[in-house]
């Protein structure tokens, strides 16, 4: 009876929003009422109410938003009878339509994400027996070397854990190539990671051909292993200590429960975060992905793996016979089927791995790539809106994931919508300049207040849009190609441990360039227009304004292009952990205040410092997180000062043998706090209007540096001149 009358509430609800948003209002009605709804929002934003009040304000921003969708359906649509405005009017409509349902799918997901869950409590005689996979095909021995040493010092016990290292660079297809160097290269990586293995007790495993690609690589995996749950980490993707602690309870207290996700944190900026510095001030892309949407999709039981930093159950695994490989995004095809299947999923909200992502615009736009042509054949292969055994819900999550990945083609018509008007005065709507600006102007307001609730700590204002943008120049042949051949697209693995070692362009940035260029153009255009036809002044300015937006997200573009000089493939993390600086029996007391991947700062207090730096090689020894046991860790000090009475020295690991791994994934992987301290020192809410300040600070700098950029280049590129030819001396 309750949930009938839930249902009535409910119906009687929507009843009465399709009426208001359908109700005839005057300009100037339509005017006020958004502005008592974005105050409305507003005002509940700034008293923090949560709850049946967030989806109340919530609810107050989709009247508005279907009431923009009912004026663009029925009132600016131009008519049929004129194709030349009728056709791109309507590819305009459709991508704003895309974005309208993208969002409601959003709002379904995310509203009232799952809070966390803690797993249950297992005595060490019960726990599962876990196999540990970590895939490879071309990284270093030293990456690796971190993500076994990692694995290994897993707080789990060492009888019921069992460490994998697959290698797809040194199979048998592979060290017998006919091209000599490829065969002598794989040869010499074979030998070596075997022996890496021995030294740090892992299981060294290769198979005869390299097919299948990731997907076969797990699958062979799977062939030689017999453990209840396996832990995918990718090669550079090091866990920390109490990641199984953490994970493989769940399972314990579901039998059909086939996986535990957690979030990916990386060590390093995306060429976004690093061309523009943002990396210490504003959350990661993916954060918003896997700090709120991935709660969202687990309250609907439809968190999906994410090819790394998960447990799955083998008995799963094998009622789909392993991991699925149709497509090049065997991860979240996997995930389909075995939800399909009647299997559950769990994620953790809280960072257990810690890795590196694409550093060089390029890597970035390959890994991209492959994430879009991978969704697209899912959505094609797979379609999970039809897919059978799917719940509602889980349908549309899926197609939320999947279709998310079409983003390049609205925001392609977007970018060049406002030209067909300007450079060709086709007429793309059909609405005076006040009404278009009106309800337009509404529309973003509340959009941006609603992604402003969905994801305000996660994500600041025209960030998404900037990412969009960036991506789609170059994935949008990427997406239209496996449209056109679903089966085209081959699974290339993404470049890790990279460094900038100049300020340069990207090779990929040419596009970019133009495109600013020409939306510069279209700048002087609506001025001669706004001019030159003032009958026409109203609608000029509101495209000119919208245009300006555009040439605004396309300057700040440049910055992202313009890559900056890194040496350094990681950036360092604050830590607070005693130590000691010496060698032999000679130690001063110390502490380490931050680490990376490479190195560490340590603040020596000894007077003497400095006679110890002389000698040459020293070291740090600690306590290791995983008991009693001192680490001692030698170093090279790279650069010393003096503060006080104490020392701050600059210190490079140096890696000799396989207990140094050890070391140094202890001091920089094994505690998960740090991550977690890490990620909330960014995680601040600016507000619309503050992010929206921000952001437009952002891009005119961001525009100027690229343009130098574009100069220093170009003047790089001039041929030298030549000496003019001396006059022959008279005989």
């Amino acid at each position: 009876m309750s949930n009938f009358v839930v249902g009535a509430v409910w119906a009687v609800l929507a009843a009465c929003m399709i009426f208001i948003v359908s109700l005839p209002i005057n300009l100037q009605t339509h005017l006020v009422l958004g502005g008592i709804i974005l105050a409305i929002m507003i005002t509940m934003k700034l008293l923090r109410l949560d709850g049946t009040w967030r989806v109340i304000a919530l609810a107050l921003g989709v009247a508005m938003v279907l009431r923009y969708v009912y004026w663009r359906t029925t009132s600016t649509i131009p008519p049929t009878s004129q194709l030349e405005n009728f056709i791109p009017g309507l590819l305009l409509y459709i991508a704003e339509m895309y974005s309208v349902i993208m969002l409601f799918l959003s709002l379904f997901i995310v509203a009232k994400p799952l809070p966390p869950r803690a797993p249950a409590l297992v005595n060490d005689e019960e726990l599962p027996r876990v196999d540990v996979f970590i895939p490879t095909y071309d990284e270093s021995s030293r990456m690796l070397a971190d993500t076994i040493a990692a694995a290994k010092a897993m707080d789990y016990p060492q009888d019921r854990v069992t460490v994998w290292l697959l290698d797809d660079g040194g199979t048998v297809q592979k060290r017998n190539s006919d091209d000599v160097q490829t065969a002598q290269a794989a040869q010499k990586r074979h030998v070596e990671l075997q022996k890496l293995c021995v030294e740090l007790g892992a299981k060294y495993l290769t198979r005869e051909r390299n097919e299948h690609a990731k997907a076969g690589n797990l699958n062979n995996g799977l062939a030689h292993s017999d453990s209840e749950l396996i832990a995918v980490f990718d090669a550079d993707h090091a866990p920390t200590r109490s990641f199984l602690r953490e994970t493989v309870g769940y399972f314990k207290e579901d039998p059909k429960l086939f996986l535990v996700q957690t979030p990916h944190f990386f060590l390093n900026p995306d060429p976004l975060e690093r061309n523009l510095r943002t990396f210490e001030k504003m959350p990661s892309e993916n954060e918003m992905f896997y700090g709120v949407i991935q709660r969202g999709l687990d309250k609907w039981n439809a968190s999906f793996f994410c090819g790394s930093a998960a447990v799955l159950s083998r008995k799963a695994l094998e009622e789909t016979n392993g991991f699925s490989g149709t497509s090049i995004t065997e991860d979240c095809e996997t995930a389909i089927e075995l939800h399909s299947r009647g299997w559950n999923s769990i994620y953790v909200d809280k960072p257990l791995i810690a890795g590196l992502q694409p550093a060089s615009f390029a890597s970035l736009i390959g890994q991209r790539s492959r994430w879009a042509q991978g969704m697209m054949q899912i959505l094609r292969f797979r379609f999970p809106l039809l897919k059978r055994g799917l719940t509602l819900p889980q349908r549309l999550c899926y197609m939320s994931s999947t279709l998310f990945w079409l983003f390049p083609f609205p925001r392609t018509i977007f970018l060049f919508a406002p030209l067909c008007y300007l450079f060709f005065d086709l007429q793309v709507f059909t609405a005076s300049g006040g009404e278009f600006f009106a309800y337009t102007l509404s529309y973003i307001a509340v959009n941006l207040m609603i992604q402003n609730y969905l994801y305000g700590r996660f994500r600041w204002p025209w960030i998404s849009e900037l990412y969009e943008y960036i991506q789609s120049v170059h994935l949008l042949p990427a997406v239209v190609s496996v449209m056109l051949n679903p089966r085209k697209p081959t699974f290339k693995v993404t470049a890790k441990d990279e460094s900038i070692s100049t300020n340069r362009l990207s090779e990929l940035s040419r596009p970019f360039f133009v495109i600013f260029a020409v939306l510069l153009i279209a700048v002087g255009v609506s001025a001669w227009r706004i001019y030159a036809e003032p009958w026409k002044a109203d609608v000029t300015l509101v495209v000119g304004g919208w245009n300006l937006l555009n040439l605004i997200l396309a300057g700040c573009a440049l910055g992202v292009v313009s890559e900056r000089r890194e040496w350094s493939s990681t950036r360092r993390i604050k830590v607070n952990r005693r130590c000691e600086f010496g060698h032999d029996n000679a130690w001063l007391p110390a502490t380490i205040e931050d680490v990376s991947v490479n190195g560490a700062r340590v603040r020596v207090y000894g007077a003497d410092t400095p006679d110890f730096v002389a000698q040459g090689t020293t070291a740090i020894r600690f306590q290791l997180l995983s008991g009693a046991e001192i680490g001692e860790l030698p170093i090279v000090v790279r650069n010393q000062s003096k503060e006080g009475d104490t020392f701050v020295l600059g210190c490079q690991y140096v890696r000799s043998a396989a207990d140094h791994h050890r070391y140094a994934a202890d001091l920089v992987f094994a505690n998960p706090e740090q991550w977690s301290q890490f990620q909330e020192s960014r995680r601040r809410n600016p507000g619309v209007v503050g992010g929206t300040l921000w952001f437009l600070q952002l891009a005119f700098y961001q525009t100027w540096r690229g343009l130098t950029y574009l100069v220093r280049y170009l003047r790089s590129s001039e041929p030298a001149p030549q000496p003019l030819p001396q006059p022959r001396s008279a005989r």
